[in-house]
């Protein structure tokens, strides 16, 4: 096959069967090399990794820069975000990249985060008790509501404020056809209102995120406003999104295998160790954030031009039977080496609170629910026709 038909294969495979069927899609191009070039759906070139070596490598690699404005080869790199909710950390390398964490770093601590727990825990039990059952959606009912509390409770978003915020993030996660222009309104609408909360925290800050992100200092350093609103956007747009399906992902991942299930209930394979091996065996992003290439850069089996853009599978990586025994065996027991939250100076901040989440919601939902099954067949659930994430619409289930 001529490298112009293998692209042209690939792109086929990045529009249909990376939504219809990832992991088998995934196992295709990991079999035939560890690195691809193909285009997206949008016609836009790419690189895309799918080994778990090529990937980890690839992730800590400084050549490979998340400074959008170094991608050069295709043009303008075309952005989602606005502008002005761009000053973030997924958008910058060191030295920037290093005063940016630091300065997060002191505001959210391991101790901001643990502070959570108890929260996380009323929460979970409040939406618990309005599942009265038997017919149940875990989405609907339990893994949108609870990170969107959890998120608002970090930030500090006032309870009068927190029927708008959550409409905008209706608008900007669950778009429907043709909704460009709502997604845009609703992004100038958050931008807006969370300046008016940031104003409000310097003035008069409480026990929150964003105050302590108002207040952070490194000898004479300080955020900028840019810096603080596109830090509170990103920290919904990480926090909710993956903690949303991560908390569905876990769940089903028990459903289908009921006798690990069993034995959870049992005490004898502990919850954290089943949200690991989900963020390993089914990921909430299939992707990490795109590179793009500093020079020309040797990975595997090609040569990435400067100023390429590059996609890193995460969802590929972790199912890589070069590092993984069993690969597609859902496996509780095994070590936790999965990339799902990056790897090296990128490595996601929000990990503790997802993992945290993702286990206080399914615990309680296994000690609130003596019996808990799929309403219908696995194959019949309705996932989020994307590539870049893996994320169920719903996730019908009978209770007892």
């Amino acid at each position: 096959m001529s490298s112009t038909e293998r692209t042209g294969s690939l792109s086929s495979l990045l529009s249909e069967a990376l939504v219809a069927d990832p992991h088998g899609a995934y196992a295709q191009l990991r079999e035939a090399a560890p690195v691809h070039r193909t285009t997206t759906p949008d016609g836009e070139p790419v690189w895309l990794i799918t080994r778990y070596a090529e990937a980890r490598a690839a992730l800590a690699d400084p050549r490979l820069s998340l400074d959008k404005a170094k991608a050069k080869t295709s043009g303008e790199y075309r952005s989602s975000m606005p502008p002005e909710l761009d000053a973030h950390l997924l958008n910058m390398d060191p030295p920037d990249h290093t005063r940016l964490r630091r300065l997060v770093a002191r505001a959210f601590t391991p101790r901001r985060v643990e502070g959570l727990r108890m929260r996380i825990q009323k929460l979970t039990d409040e939406l618990l008790t309005t599942m009265t059952g038997p017919h149940v959606d875990l989405v609907h009912d339990l893994a949108v509501p609870l990170p969107m509390g959890v998120i608002c409770e970090l930030l500090g978003i006032p309870e009068t404020a927190r029927h708008d915020f959550r409409a905008w993030t209706d608008t900007l996660f669950s778009p429907t056809q043709g909704a460009a222009t709502e997604s845009r309104t609703a992004m100038r609408q958050m931008h807006q209102f969370l300046k008016g909360v940031i104003e409000d925290k310097r003035n008069s800050p409480t026990e929150d995120l964003l105050s302590a992100l108002v207040q952070a200092r490194d000898d004479h350093d300080a955020l900028t406003e840019p810096e603080l609103v596109s830090l509170a956007f990103l920290t919904l747009f990480a926090g909710y999104d993956n903690a949303v399906h991560l908390i569905g992902n876990t769940a089903l991942s028990l459903l289908l295998h009921p006798r690990l299930l069993t034995a959870v209930r049992g005490g004898a394979i502990p919850i954290r160790s089943v949200v690991e091996e989900t963020l390993r065996w089914n990921p909430p992003f299939a992707l990490a954030v795109r590179r793009f290439a500093l020079e020309d850069v040797s990975i595997g089996n090609a040569l990435i031009p400067a100023g390429s853009r590059v996609w890193v599978s995460i969802a590929s990586a972790n199912r890589d039977g070069r590092e993984f025994a069993s690969p597609d065996v859902f496996d509780p027991v095994r070590a936790p080496t999965h990339l799902a939250f990056g790897y090296g100076v990128h490595y996601c901040l929000g990990a503790p609170l997802a993992r945290m989440e993702a286990e206080i919601a399914v615990r309680s939902l296994l000690e609130r629910f003596p019996v808990l099954e799929l309403a219908g067949a696995a194959d019949e659930l309705e996932w989020w026709p994307t590539f870049h994430k893996r994320g169920l619409r719903s996730l019908p289930v009978v209770t007892y």
